[in-house]
């Protein structure tokens, strides 16, 4: 099992835990985590764009000059795509950009994400962030001495004075172990995460 030193918010080591193999001490698989991200950012596409086709634009119904005998070239419509104001050339519709993924593909491509930042010393265990009221500024304290400046922060369960501290600070986002993607967790440079959290992680994605 991959062994990894455990820190406080003052960035300080206070221990050890080994982290579950089944999760963070897998081989990375590269091609699947590539697919669920694909899919990922592909769901997020809204899909709203749309144009008007020449039969859409309003106008054009009429031969703009007769077809022989003027000199210029022949027209049948004002609204034909290559005049200005003319419709688009098979133009944008509505459509989903949705892709599905499978429950299996997505848990491998967790626990290959998470391995993957194992491997590269990029996860940092935390033993406690306990914070009264929303402080923007103790949680940029704490990631800058744990040097995870750009970091995604894993809790157990929602943290709610956590998630309001850590929404103005930049590439940093917090989210719970049974919410994680692989996009966040490959996107964001460290993966912190809470001792108590580990358990849950590897009770939800071990499988």
């Amino acid at each position: 099992m991959p062994k990894v030193a455990v820190y406080n918010t003052s960035g300080s080591p206070v221990g050890e835990i080994e982290l579950p193999e089944s999760v963070f001490g897998i081989e990375p698989n590269t091609d699947v985590m590539h697919q669920v991200v694909t899919a990922i950012l592909a769901n997020r596409r809204q899909g709203t764009q749309s144009a008007l086709t020449r039969a859409e634009v309003r106008g054009g119904g009429i031969k703009p000059w007769r077809q022989k005998g003027t000199g210029r070239a022949r027209q049948g419509s004002i609204r034909a795509p290559q005049w200005t104001h003319g419709g688009v050339v098979f133009a944008p519709k509505p459509r989903s950009y949705a892709v599905s993924v499978n429950k299996k593909m997505r848990r491998l491509a967790i626990r290959s994400a998470l391995s993957a930042k194992a491997q590269n010393g990029e996860v940092i265990v935390l033993d406690a962030f306990n914070i009264d009221a929303p402080k923007t500024k103790v949680v940029a304290a704490a990631l800058k001495a744990l040097n995870a400046e750009k970091a995604l922060i894993v809790t157990p369960e929602k943290n709610d004075n956590l998630v309001l501290s850590a929404r103005n600070i930049q590439n940093t986002a917090v989210t719970t172990a049974d919410n994680l993607n692989v996009y966040d967790i490959l996107k964001y440079e460290k993966f912190v995460i809470l001792a108590d959290a580990i358990s849950k992680v590897e009770e939800v994605y071990a499988q």
